[in-house]
Formats: C-alpha cells, structure tokens, sequence
C-alpha cells in the first residue's frame, strides 16, 4: 500500500549498483573509488597550491613538490586507518566487541570523519617533524584540499544508499532502497554540498583573494571550523546512527557532539594564527 510519504516522494532513487565492476573475486566499489580519487585529485590540486610561491610568505613554500609526493602515501594512511577506527570507537563499538572481524571489514563501509581527521593529523605531525616542515604549513595545504575528498565520499554514501536523512516531505525527498517506504533528506547531497563544494571554494577564497597561507594555521583554522559547522547544519536533517540513535532531547547526535569540539578548536587555531601573524 503506497504510504503518504511515499508519494511526496518526487525523486527516485538512483539505482546505480555499489559495486562499479568485478574482476574474478575482486569487486571495485563506488566507495572505495570515492577514496582513491578525493585523495589523487587532492593531492593535484595540493601541488599546484605549493607550486604557486606567490601565495606563500616571502614567497617561499614552506616545503617542496618530493616532499608532498612523499606524504600522499602517508596521508592516505592517516585518512583509512584513522577514518575506520574512528568509526569503531565512536559509532560500532558494541557490534566488534561480539564480532572482532567486524573492525576490518571496511567494504561493508563504516568510516568516520572525525577519526579520519584525527588519524590525518597524526600523519601530518609525524611527517612534518621528520622532514623538518611547519607543521601549520602543513595543516593549512592538506586543509585546502580535504573538501575534495568531502565530496566524493558523501556522492558514495549516496549512491550506496547509506546515512540517509529524516523523515521529509519535501519536494525533493528520496525513499532509500534500505530506509523503509519513507521519503527522506538526501542529507548525503547536503554534505556534499556544504562540507565539499561549498567550503572548497570558500577555502580556495582566502587561499587566492586573501592569502591565508602567508598566516600559518589560519586556514587550517577556517577549514576545521567550516566543516563543523556545516556538519551539525546537516545533523538536523540527517538521521542518527540506528545503534546509537539521540544523545538526548530527540535532537542530539553524536555528529554534533564531536563537531563541537572542533569548531572551538578552529576558533583558537585562528586566532593563534592571528596572534603569531601580528607579533611576526
């Protein structure tokens, strides 16, 4: 019987199949390929920024073309070991307690921002300091990229059917293949929105216009706090995890609760940056 919501429901749900192509056992994943491009074209794009010495101080790049090649392998370390973990910790840590296989199996997705961000970091401070590089130099290049990699991954989320919104009746609604016979947020294309083109470009704004790369950590500062904001935006039409659901007065999530965090964090990143830059 076809529900009330269902026919709110203007547009279909793309029945596009996670896997893109199989060669014998292997299955190449719309996921899997999210990652591998949001991390090349980064990566792209990252080198154009170091090649451009007009946007740095004393027109001097604050590390060379081998050295950010060297750190790709490093990164994309950072974003899967931290990003699954973080998942773990945060979203899943009940269902690997009963079922420890449960923590690699990343082809049934599970990946976190925030342990992604935090696992990133780790690489960033590790690298920096055995390559004598500024750290916040460092932050400030892989900040200006990482919305790339925003995007694609919420596109793939999308296209898996997964993390979808709210109950919506919105003319743009979506009944998801796994979210019942309701119409729903697309909150993946919010996301996509926000956390990927929107804040790409408003990075890309203070990198070219305003050259926040001569500031030391002030883009770093603006990405973290960009990205937490347009996250709990998004956590207000995103439906919450089904095994932890609200932390509490039916609004709650755990998204909010650790963008929090990070919006103060970026605050104080700024505004170290602007302290430093005035006393230079």
């Amino acid at each position: 019987m076809e529900t009330i919501a269902t026919r709110l429901a203007i547009l279909p749900f793309p029945e596009i199949d996670p896997v893109i192509f199989t060669i014998g056992p292997l299955a190449i994943h719309w996921y899997g390929l999210a990652y591998v491009a949001g991390i090349l074209i980064g990566w792209v794009y990252a080198r154009r920024i170091v090649q451009n010495t007009t946007l740095w101080r004393n027109e001097t790049p604050a590390f060379n073309l081998t050295q950010l090649d060297d750190f790709l392998l490093w990164v994309a370390a950072g974003i899967v070991l931290g990003g699954r973990i973080g998942y773990v910790l945060f979203y899943d840590l009940s269902s690997v307690l009963q079922n420890p296989v449960r923590a690699i199996e990343i082809w049934n997705g599970g990946m976190s921002f925030h342990g992604g961000l935090l696992g990133t970091m780790l690489a960033m401070i590790i690298f920096a300091r055995r390559n004598a590089i500024a750290v916040w130099s460092l932050f400030d290049v892989v900040a200006a990229v990482v919305p790339i990699g925003l995007f694609f991954g919420r596109v793939a989320n999308f296209i898996n059917g997964e993390l979808w919104g709210r109950l919506s009746s919105v003319p743009w609604a979506i009944v998801f293949p796994t979210g019942g016979p309701f119409a729903r947020h697309p909150s993946q294309l919010y996301e996509a929105a926000l956390e990927g083109i929107l804040l790409l470009l408003v990075l890309a704004y203070f990198v070219y216009r305003r050259k926040a790369l001569k500031v030391p950590g002030l883009l770093c500062g603006i990405f973290v706090c960009g990205y937490a904001a347009s996250r709990i935006f998004v956590e207000f039409f995103r439906e919450p995890d089904a095994q932890i659901g609200y932390l509490a007065g039916g609004w709650l999530t755990m998204g909010m609760v650790l963008s929090l965090p990070m919006a103060l964090a970026g605050i104080w990143a700024i505004a170290r940056a602007r302290r430093a830059a005035a006393t230079a």
